[in-house]
């Protein structure tokens, strides 16, 4: 107690004023002064010095915080002037704390603080003070403010704003690489001494790392740190105030630092060879097995691609990468076989795909390993030696006629025997059979072309151990057709005839079709049934042309002038077909004239319209009398305008919408009042015979009458 008295004495000696000690005077100034106050100081030479008109000047009262005294701690004096020590004048305190953590003695001025101050509650006090005349209760000097400033003792210790810290650095860090800084702060006045000042020290975590004393930096101090033989360490840094100097106060916190990792391990096989297997039957796209390669790394440093850079097997197999669990899936290309390979032999790497350039002079960051496959024999089905079969047979064949042969195999090297069978939804009537021994496919209906001209058929083969494995093939069986039909007419015909028709006039055309379609064509002859004088037929095996009785023309007119003009009769008798989509009528191939489309050449009697190339058909097999016929006629009587109508039957007989042959007619052609001569009918032959007398040679009907 008598020590901790003895230093407040000696700071109130340092810091009170010294001419008064503990006794703070007054000056005065005209504003403040009332009459009679005045200021005393002492001067050099002793003798009391009076100034005039100056106000109060308060110096501050110094105390020592955390006085742990029995009695009062005494902060200072105040005086008046005006105290003559009679007891007239009273001492009055106001202001911060003042009656309760600070006292005046109301006669002699003396201050008290009663109980202990911390200056990091409050560093200093403003009260005022006041002397009034006891019995007037006047102020005999203005009031004025003064402070009581807490003198700083070393009562705080250093503190972190937290108790662990958590940090981390990448492993293989050079020595002095920064980690984190931590930074204490001390309650204690700065300005005043060391109590504030903090040193940092290291209690824990040496020899891997160091803290600097004034920063509070924790740097490294180990070279070559590796995460993956220790990756958590627990460091203990000290701040201790006073400078670090023996008495300070100080603190602790902890922190947790952890090695990050970096690419300084190579991906590495536990194994040189790799063994897998793999069913033959496996399809394609099949997940064999996996590989992978350990890397000591975590993260992305991990990360591995993987490839197959040699071996036997690299167009069978591929390899890919699984990122989740950094394995390389094996998988199958094409298909396999057994009886053809057994084992394949891969050579596969693993390389990682983030590569740090400062590591590598650790080496290649790869690895390789050998992969060997072994393809497992599985019991096949047959195997059919084509994908697909096509059967030719006459429709006239007798029903047990073998038409064909399909041919399977066990790929197994077991070879068992294979069993045919067909499936009975290809061939609900039944029309074929076949030998479930040899694959021999026969007939066991008669076949009519007529009624169906393909058949589509599936054959199933298996093996005689293993039927439940079977193996399908399309076959095609087409029919050929056989004259079996004979012809009929296209239609009923109805024939009129007026009853002054003139003799050789063209009453009907006649065509027949068959259900048949031989290579050569449809080739009809025609012929009257019963001996008729009135009437007579031309046979030109394609179509038949129904005349009046003949009868000689005796002169020749122009065309077009007659009022029975020949177009006319025909046109007469509705005897106008389809044309040329009307194939039930007759076949027009024979008629078909593919120079005229070829050649391009317009017609004068087409109307020049947009033209249209029409769509070509598969063409019949010509008629090559017609054909000659129609097109050495239609190439003379183009060009020459008197041309007898040669075209004009032909129109109603075979012309119909979009014909290739398009149109023969020549009626546009130029008329001349001229005869024409047709003696050269009679050079074309029997079948031009009836037309040369009708238009050669003799006088015409008109002449005749």
């Amino acid at each position: 107690m008598i020590i901790q008295q003895v230093l407040v004495l000696l700071l109130l000696w340092v810091y009170l004023p010294h001419p008064c000690c503990t006794e703070m005077l007054f000056r005065r100034t005209t504003e403040h002064q009332p009459k009679g106050f005045v200021t005393r100081a002492s001067g050099s030479d002793g003798k009391a010095l009076y100034r005039q008109k100056r106000g109060w000047m308060w110096n501050q009262f110094f105390l020592l915080e955390e006085y742990t005294g029995s009695d009062y701690q005494y902060v200072g004096k105040l005086h008046s002037d005006q105290d003559k020590g009679d007891g007239s004048l009273k001492y009055i305190l106001s202001g911060d704390g003042a009656g309760t953590l600070f006292i005046i003695d109301e006669k002699t001025g003396d201050i008290h603080a009663t109980r202990r101050i911390d200056r990091e509650e409050k560093a200093f006090y403003t009260l005022r003070a006041q002397a009034i005349n006891r019995r007037t209760l006047r102020p005999v000097e203005p009031e004025s403010e003064f402070v009581i400033k807490i003198h700083d003792i070393n009562d705080n210790e250093p503190t972190f704003p937290e108790e662990f810290y958590t940090a981390s650095v990448p492993e293989m860090s050079v020595v002095g690489t920064s980690v984190v800084q931590v930074t204490a702060t001390d309650a204690d006045d700065p300005s005043y001494g060391n109590s504030a000042r903090v040193i940092y020290s290291i209690l824990q975590g040496q020899p891997y790392f160091s803290v600097e004393p004034e920063t509070g930096i924790i740097r490294t101090a180990l070279p070559n740190m590796n995460r993956e033989n220790r990756e958590q360490y627990q460091v203990v840094i000290q701040a201790k105030d006073m400078g670090g100097q023996m008495g300070g106060l100080s603190g602790t916190t902890t922190v947790n630092i952890t090695l990050t990792d970096v690419n300084d391990n190579p991906p590495r096989f536990p194994q040189n060879t790799i063994h897998l297997r793999i069913p033959e039957s496996s399809p394609v796209g099949t997940a064999i097995g996996s590989v992978k390669a350990t890397d000591a790394d975590i993260g992305k440093n991990a990360e591995v691609e993987y490839r197959i850079i040699d071996g036997d097997g690299t167009d069978m197999f591929d390899i890919m990468t699984q990122k989740d669990t950094q394995e390389g899936i094996i998988t199958l290309r094409k298909p396999l076989d057994y009886e053809t390979r057994r084992l394949y032999t891969l050579k596969i790497e693993a390389e990682n795909t983030h590569v740090d350039p400062r590591f590598y002079y650790l080496g290649p960051f790869k690895d390789t390993t050998i992969v060997k496959i072994s393809v497992e024999d599985i019991d096949e089905p047959p195997v059919f030696s084509r994908s697909s079969y096509l059967f030719e047979v006459h429709e006239d064949i007798e029903v047990g006629t073998i038409i064909g042969t399909v041919m399977a195999r066990d790929p197994d090297s077991a070879s068992s025997p294979i069993r045919f069978s067909l499936d009975r939804h290809t061939d609900l009537d039944r029309v074929f059979n076949i030998h479930s021994g040899n694959g021999s496919i026969y007939t066991s209906k008669p076949l009519d072309r007529e009624i169906s001209q393909w058949h589509n058929l599936s054959v199933i083969a298996a093996e005689m151990n293993n039927l439940k494995d079977t193996t399908r093939v399309p076959v095609y069986v087409r029919i050929l057709d056989v004259n079996d039909n004979a012809p009929q007419f296209a239609v009923f015909y109805d024939t009129f005839v007026c009853e002054n028709a003139r003799a050789g006039q063209l009453i009907q055309t006649i065509s027949a079709v068959d259900k048949d379609d031989p290579l050569g064509g449809q080739k009809f002859f025609f012929s009257l049934a019963a001996v008729n004088p009135n009437f007579t037929v031309q046979d030109n095996e394609v179509i038949v042309v129904l005349f009046a009785a003949l009868k000689r023309q005796r002169k020749k007119e122009p065309l077009i002038l007659s009022k029975e003009d020949i177009r006319d009769n025909i046109v007469s008798y509705n005897d106008e077909g389809g044309g040329e989509e009307d194939t039930q009528a007759f076949d027009i191939g024979t008629l078909r004239n593919p120079a005229a489309i070829e050649d391009k050449k317009l017609r004068r009697d087409i109307i020049p319209e947009t033209l249209f190339i029409p769509r070509r058909t598969p063409s019949a097999p010509d008629n090559t009398d017609v054909r000659d016929f129609i097109n050495q006629r239609l190439k003379e009587h183009d060009i020459d305008p008197s041309a007898p109508p040669y075209d004009s039957l032909a129109t109603y007989a075979y012309e119909g919408n979009d014909s290739i042959a398009e149109s023969l007619s020549s009626l546009e052609s130029g008329t001349t009042e001229g005869d024409q001569n047709y003696d050269y009918l009679r050079e074309w032959g029997p079948r031009f015979n009836k037309l040369a007398e009708m238009y050669g040679g003799g006088e015409s009907d008109k002449d005749a009458s």
